[in-house]
């Protein structure tokens, strides 16, 4: 198993976006808003994932996507965009769905 940095991840995105993390749950890491989310990858700690709220402006994921691999790079990681997610309230559970 892959050490998941959750300090280096914090850092990043606190850096690029000045948000601060609202939830981490296994591989995944919510930053406030939940206009995006990291994933940590399986096999490398050197690769992140960003998927993006279905409902993010093009150019505002534009502009959080280039400081958020500005920010990973200096910490020696790659972020790659994923693709995008929706939340959905289930009672008092949400659901997330990768689309």
């Amino acid at each position: 198993m892959i050490f998941r940095d959750l300090e280096k991840v914090r850092a990043s995105i606190k850096e690029a976006t000045d948000l601060d993390v609202a939830y981490a749950y296994d591989d995944l890491v919510f930053p406030e808003h939940a206009a995006f989310l990291i994933e940590f990858d399986a096999e490398s700690d050197k690769q992140i994932y960003c998927y993006f709220h279905e409902d993010c402006l093009p150019d505002s994921k534009t502009e959080i996507l280039d400081q958020l691999t500005q920010s990973f790079q200096k910490r020696g990681c790659r972020l790659a965009p994923k693709g995008t997610f929706t939340l959905n309230q289930k009672g008092e559970e949400i659901e997330i769905r990768f689309v």
